[in-house]
């Protein structure tokens, strides 16, 4: 055993006996172990090497000579002093005994590579060199300088430590090589003796007819395949041209036998998946499709409503043919230019608007497509846009670059096997943009009913109609959606869930789904309603579902685990010290009142990417000598709800005589305003009121009452102003235990998209100033305890 450099060789195999100049500088190490590399791996043998000579290489690099000496087994790999890799090696030289076999495996091994050099025209020296080795192992080496054989294959030479082994291993190899160069020698003389005076393209031809008579394969039965099914497939006139030329070109090289022959054979391909002449059957029928709507989703009735009244006008255009009295007016007569007989816009919008569901994850917005292709008996495809950054991932890869594929359009059509299915497109707000092109403005065109008849794909390279596609997206948040994108949908809000809506929807959907997926039967679990309230109101915080049906799945898999170990018999009732037990402690407080006591503490609401959210502003004054009332902000706030502190500080000392506010606590201090759960960004114009709230309250000492929570921008003038996503807020007020909720009185119309339950459950107080919020959130008297000043 000896321990020696390691040097990797990659694509590269040095044999013994072989001389190798590389552009690796040994130091002073004599021997050295060569161990090729394949991917990554090192092989299990190596060559031992000794350096011959170190040489300088063109371009002024240094390298050595090594001479090859013998097999190597690496053992346990450690790290030199200067950080280079050094092995433990075993030596196998060839020592071994020659016996009949060996002697046999030689002769024949010599006679094939004799007929191997006679075939490549040898002039004799190749074949002189070789008959002087006189060794059976070296000679068996000598076929690693074959430049026919992989790598792969010399390494397996190399690591056959049996001399004998490795004799019949080379003389195997190399009779399929033998083979090889016969069968395209027989094939070159059969081509030459018919080909005499012929073109170079006739020659080409019947080589490739020997190939496939050697193969047992007919030259004519795949190009007359694309032939039958390009006449099958219902192309339209412009695609069918195409597919012709193509298969033409293909059909002029001989077939398959050139790396161009398939690339057209893929485009070809291609063409033939998209399904041209394949329609789902569509059912229109407004009232089958609330019903499937009705059955898969609980609530979400603005939503459903919205979604039928699209199917509605779709099946009145279809039953009372407007496309078609339309086609009738059509002035272009029957001799006019193609052009002038393409359909007008009216007639390709057979897709109508495209509907954008917007809103927190886990509230149904995926499922609900689902449900619509269900409803109208159409194949539904989903497109996942979230991270897409590559503008070929929507309109396809041309056809020059190798690898090359259709865009994700082309990939759903083939997946549907229709030309009108429901695509989905998943994520669009999260659609982003690099150096490789943006694909929302590809999806421009795609989701334009005015643009999409004529869709050109650039791999396909010809047009598609989608018109008859019906497209819907989906997206968190409208923010990051571009605004030409964003014009050409329909936005449809999803806004989550009330807790009574979120105990219906785990009743009838989520329980049984998860008592499916986790084996059970529905006689074999009992869990009320009362139970499920529990688990939504003290173990989620959302306004989707999703993880309530995570709590929900690791209910019963407790469940499903005790019924299978014997410890419990069905029916199993899931009761309160069962929740506790799987879901462990209560997760989610109500702590407006805990936190609102103390002076300086306000209730506001905001819309988060993942729906509505209760935030505590918290306000403090630090005494420091000299200042005059300066603002410190932290919590990660963004530039609009600074301008909102700001904006409240000075309103409030700017009133301090009407608020009853001593002028002097302005002096020598500093007031902090805090909003918690700092690692989270925060902006948006709606804290203003909630601000001014939390400092008058710490100024005056009043605490804020903690079953209000407040919503609304402010001006210098203590105007209130108007928000967005009152819905969402009030969900989530709702949701905390608030009984009140402050708005501005201009927002009183959007009271209507408010729950019911909502609305029932909480006082909305529409205010125009700031003296109407400050009246309705303020307890009366000051508390007996210190203030927060």
């Amino acid at each position: 055993m000896s321990t020696l450099l390691l040097i990797p060789l990659d694509d590269t195999v040095v044999f013994p006996t072989m001389d190798v100049t590389l552009p690796v500088d040994p130091g002073d190490e004599e021997r050295v172990l060569l161990v090729p590399r394949i991917d990554g791996e090192f092989a299990p043998v190596g060559t031992i090497a000794h350096v011959k000579r170190r040489v300088r290489l063109p371009g002024g690099g240094r390298g050595a000579i090594f001479e090859g000496e013998a097999r190597g087994v690496a053992g346990a790999a450690h790290t030199g002093p200067t950080g280079e890799l050094r092995v433990t090696v075993e030596e196998h030289p060839d020592d071994v005994p020659v016996d009949g076999r060996t002697r046999d495996l030689e002769r024949e091994l010599r006679a094939t590579i004799e007929e191997i050099l006679q075939l490549r025209g040898d002039d004799g020296s190749v074949a002189a060199v070789l008959r002087a080795i006189k060794e059976p192992g070296t000679l068996a080496d000598s076929t690693g300088y074959d430049p026919e054989l992989t790598v792969e294959q010399k390494v397996e030479i190399l690591s056959t430590l049996d001399v004998t082994e490795r004799l019949e291993l080379t003389t195997r190899l190399l009779r399929e090589r033998l083979t090889d160069l016969q069968l395209r020698r027989k094939i070159r003389d059969e081509v030459e003796s018919g080909a005499q005076k012929q073109q170079r393209e006739y020659l080409l031809r019947k080589q490739m007819e020997s190939i496939r008579h050697e193969l047992g394969d007919d030259e004519g039965s795949v190009v007359d395949e694309y032939r039958g099914k390009i006449e099958d497939a219902g192309m339209p006139e412009a695609v069918r041209e195409q597919a012709d030329k193509e298969l033409g070109r293909f059909e002029r090289m001989g077939g398959e036998g050139s790396g161009e022959a398939q690339m057209i054979r893929n485009y070809l391909d291609w063409l033939l998946a998209v399904p041209w002449s394949e329609r789902s059957e569509e059912n229109l029928d407004p009232t089958h499709a609330r019903e499937v709507l009705d059955s898969d989703h609980f609530g979400l009735e603005d939503v459903k409503d919205r979604i039928v009244e699209f199917l509605a006008v779709k099946k009145l255009r279809a039953d009372r043919g407007v496309d078609a009295a339309e086609a009738a007016e059509d002035p272009a007569g029957s001799d006019a230019s193609p052009a002038a007989k393409r359909p007008k816009p009216s007639q390709r919008r057979t897709g109508g608007t495209i509907l954008t569901l917007v809103g927190p994850p886990g509230t149904g917005k995926t499922s609900i497509g689902e449900s619509i292709a269900k409803a109208t008996g159409r194949e539904f495809v989903r497109i996942a846009l979230g991270g897409v950054r590559d503008e070929s991932e929507i309109r396809g890869h041309r056809r020059t670059y190798i690898g090359a594929l259709p865009g994700r359009l082309v990939r759903a059509l083939r997946d549907a096997g229709t030309m009108n299915p429901v695509v989905l497109l998943d994520e669009v707000d999260k659609v982003g943009a690099d150096w490789r092109g943006d694909p929302s403005a590809a999806l421009l065109e795609v989701l334009d009913p005015a643009q999409n008849h004529s869709f050109r794909d650039h791999y396909l390279d010809v047009e598609l109609d989608l018109s008859q596609v019906l497209f819907l997206a989906t997206a968190n948040s409208l923010e990051t959606i571009p605004a030409p994108l964003l014009d050409r949908m329909e936005l449809i809000p999803f806004d989550g869930y009330t807790v009574a809506e979120k105990t219906a929807i785990a009743r009838d959907h989520l329980v049984p789904r998860q008592i499916r997926a986790n084996a059970l039967e529905p006689d074999e679990v009992n869990v009320s309603d009362d139970l499920l309230r529990l688990v939504v109101d003290e173990y989620t915080r959302e306004a989707g579902v999703r993880q309530l049906e995570r709590q929900i799945g690791t209910l019963l898999r407790k469940a499903a685990t005790g019924i299978a170990s014997g410890k419990d018999s069905a029916p199993v009732t899931i009761d309160l010290d069962r929740v506790r037990d799987a879901l462990g402690r209560q997760k989610v407080f109500h702590e407006s009142a805990a936190r609102t006591a103390v002076p300086g503490v306000a209730t506001g609401l905001a819309v988060t990417g993942t729906g509505g959210d209760v935030l505590f502003i918290e306000a403090t004054r630090v005494p420091v000598p000299g200042s005059k009332g300066g603002l410190v902000l932290t919590g990660q706030l963004g530039d609009v709800m600074k301008e909102s502190a700001r904006i409240a500080l000075s309103w409030v000392r700017a009133n301090h005589e009407q608020l009853g506010i001593d002028p002097a606590k302005f002096e020598d201090a500093e007031f902090h305003v805090h909003v918690p759960a700092g690692a989270i960004p925060k902006d948006g114009p709606s804290a203003g009121i909630t601000m001014v709230t939390a400092l008058t309250s710490l100024l005056t000492g009043r605490p804020v009452k903690h079953t209000v929570g407040m919503t609304g921008e402010v001006t210098l003038q203590g105007r209130v102003l108007p928000i967005g996503g009152l819905k969402q807020k009030s969900l989530a007020a709702h949701a905390a235990g608030l009984t009140d909720i402050v708005i501005s009185e201009r927002n009183r119309g959007d009271l209507e998209d408010v729950p019911q339950e909502v609305r029932d459950a909480v006082r909305f107080h529409p205010s125009m100033s700031l003296d109407e919020v400050l009246a309705v959130a303020l307890e009366e008297q000051p508390a007996g305890i210190a203030t927060a000043a």
